[in-house]
């Protein structure tokens, strides 16, 4: 069990979502519109004080959320339903605070994590509609190979041949809990849900299924390609604009509140 309240500062999670089209990702860079220094600017100008949150992971430049956390300290306890309201007015149209939490001290939007789930969204047909949310991509796929080479996945925890490379991380090592793909129509989903991703992984796993699903590679050949943690081995990149994050779990009650 995390530590309780009593310190000089209190803990919020924040829960929110955004469209990342014009936004340079999530984590801050000087002299780019980002989505963690456009929420510390709503904050800290709404509640009177340098405010600095920490998101529950990096999304890129052009990625979307569904579902996000971060934290924020704050010395005392919030009207969590005005701030909500105030956060939504003075915030752009692309981003959406959907709730405040207090949260004990000791609680981690990052670290605590124990789960989080991206979609990649595909359409196959030229589509007005969709080409800011989804990849336009119409040659012919085979989908239950794709759907064989989400089983791979499994086997394995090493994914450094689907990392950028010079990454700064102490492991490349990741817990695949579901991937797979589902076609509707003119339009594929590839769900994927694991504990941890590395950076770029889920846009070149995509890519490298694709090359199955295209025939370029076997299935023998991806498992080649993960055994040989070599990214320049791996399929291409997919656009960010197709990619959600669409869920991060946590253990509610270990954080200190009931969800």
């Amino acid at each position: 069990m995390l530590s309780n309240f009593a310190t000089s500062t209190l803990r919020y999670f924040i829960k929110l979502a955004y469209n990342g089209t014009n936004y340079h990702g999530w984590q801050y860079q000087p002299g780019a519109d980002t989505v963690q220094e456009t929420l510390n600017k709503a904050l800290s100008l709404l509640l009177k004080t340098e405010i600095d949150i920490v998101g529950a992971g990096r999304t890129d430049s052009g990625v979307h959320a569904k579902q996000m956390f971060a934290h924020f300290d704050y010395e005392t306890e919030i009207d969590i339903p005005q701030l909500v309201l105030k956060l939504n007015s003075f915030l752009p149209k692309d981003i959406v605070i959907f709730d405040i939490l207090k949260v004990a001290n000791a609680a981690h939007a990052r670290f605590d994590a124990t789960k989080r789930t991206y979609e990649y969204h595909i359409h196959t047909i030229k589509d007005v509609f969709e080409n800011e949310a989804s990849y336009q991509f119409q040659l012919p796929l085979d989908i239950d190979k794709m759907n064989e080479a989400c089983q791979i996945l499994f086997r394995h925890t090493d994914f450094e041949c689907f990392s950028k490379v010079n990454t700064d991380v102490r492991t490349f090592n990741c817990i695949i809990f579901e991937a797979h793909w589902q076609q509707d129509g003119n339009k594929l989903v590839f769900t994927i849900a694991a504990d941890r991703f590395l950076r770029n992984m889920v846009r070149a796993i995509v890519g490298t299924m694709i090359n199955i699903g295209t025939g370029k590679i076997s299935l023998q050949d991806f498992e080649k390609i993960i055994d040989s943690k070599d990214r320049s081995n791996a399929g291409f990149s997919v656009p960010a604009h197709g990619l959600y994050l669409t869920k991060i779990e946590y253990n509610f009650e270990a954080l200190g509140i009931r969800h």
